[in-house]
């Protein structure tokens, strides 16, 4: 195969994945309107969340073209000063209540997408010297997740520089890619596991203690509504109006604290499907990136991350957090530009250059 033809190819597979993720999103967003129809129900937060999705990925898919390091540097300070700024509450919430519970886990969110943008920022770097301090900014979110008080976020967030640091090492994306859909459905299923009472005592008992027994009870009534409903849900935003536990905790916000339960719980088996599609679409969107295998994996790390949070938390009910995961992944996904260079680039699964 010739450079050219090469090229071509790569960018007829890119559209291909343009254009299976705007029918995942529309799809999305139907359903939404559908398992919302008849009933008082208020589907403008997924609505909302789609939009900042597809908004970040179209940004990040320009700035990734035009000033790859420069743009993902700039996401990796504005997701980081954003975090470190909003520690009573984050802007752009979807949740109804004054005062959103869950900022914490919203801003952990957002420090582990700054570590993974700036990680990728200096996978791209071409200079030692730049991909230093880049890793350093990376390390100094997951530090200023301690400060927060969210040891989950650390972890996060060292987990994806550690995963960026093995992914330079890396020439086969496909295996790496595989892992981490395993890792974030894994997670899916352990929350659900939960929810039922599904596993054993003492296993039961240890995460407990480490979810707290409120959010506990909070999936539980999310499985019961989903066994009751499970086709439609009971609908968008109505989790808080139909579960005891929420009712009777002080300052909730009406959320099960898990996205995938609420999906179950509000839009059915549908809803959780198309989900799981939406994630599983980004991480095919990044392994067929023409971006370099260290890249796409740092990226994969991070929004893989990023869901195990949202698995065990309220992170996706805040927009600047699914913006920042729109702009990720188009950072990592976005095209060289016509006549540009892609020196020591690796096409998707790891094959070697044209």
């Amino acid at each position: 195969m010739t450079a050219p033809a090469g090229r071509v190819r790569t960018r007829e597979r890119g559209s291909a994945s343009d254009a299976a993720g705007a029918v995942i999103l529309a799809a999305c967003a139907v359903w939404s309107l559908v398992s919302a129809a008849g009933r008082d129900t208020r589907p403008e937060g997924v609505l909302l969340a789609l939009l900042a999705v597809a908004a970040g990925f179209t940004c990040g898919r320009i700035g990734g073209t035009l000033l790859p390091v420069a743009a993902a540097t700039a996401v990796a300070v504005a997701a980081l000063v954003m975090a470190l700024v909003s520690r009573h509450g984050m802007p752009g919430a979807t949740a109804a209540a004054d005062i959103t519970p869950g900022h914490t886990g919203a801003a952990a969110a957002l420090l582990v997408l700054a570590a993974g943008a700036a990680c990728c920022a200096a996978a791209a770097a071409g200079r030692a010297s730049p991909r230093a301090a880049l890793r350093l900014l990376a390390l100094g979110s997951a530090c200023a997740a301690l400060t927060l008080g969210s040891a989950v976020g650390f972890a996060a967030a060292v987990g994806v520089l550690l995963c960026s640091l093995a992914a330079v090492r890396t020439r086969h994306r496909l295996a790496g890619m595989a892992g981490l859909a395993l890792i974030a459905g894994l997670m899916a299923g352990v929350s659900w596991a939960v929810a039922e009472d599904a596993l054993p005592r003492g296993l039961a008992v240890s995460l407990e203690g480490q979810l707290t027994r409120n959010r506990v009870l909070l999936w539980r009534d999310a499985a019961e509504l989903a066994r009751e409903h499970p086709l439609l849900g009971v609908g968008p935003d109505r989790f808080g109006e139909l579960s005891s536990t929420a009712q009777e905790t002080l300052g909730s916000d009406g959320k099960p604290h898990s996205a995938p339960l609420q999906q179950a719980a509000e839009q059915g088996v549908v809803g959780v499907g198309l989900l799981a599609a939406a994630f599983g679409w980004l991480l095919y969107v990044l392994w067929r990136s023409p971006r370099t295998t260290a890249v796409v994996l740092t990226a994969g790390a991070a929004l893989t991350a990023l869901a195990a949070l949202a698995v065990v938390g309220n992170a996706l009910s805040f927009t600047p957090v699914t913006a920042g995961a729109g702009l990720l992944a188009g950072l990592a996904s976005a095209r060289y530009p016509v006549g540009g260079s892609a020196e020591g680039q690796q096409p998707a699964g790891g094959a070697p250059p044209a």
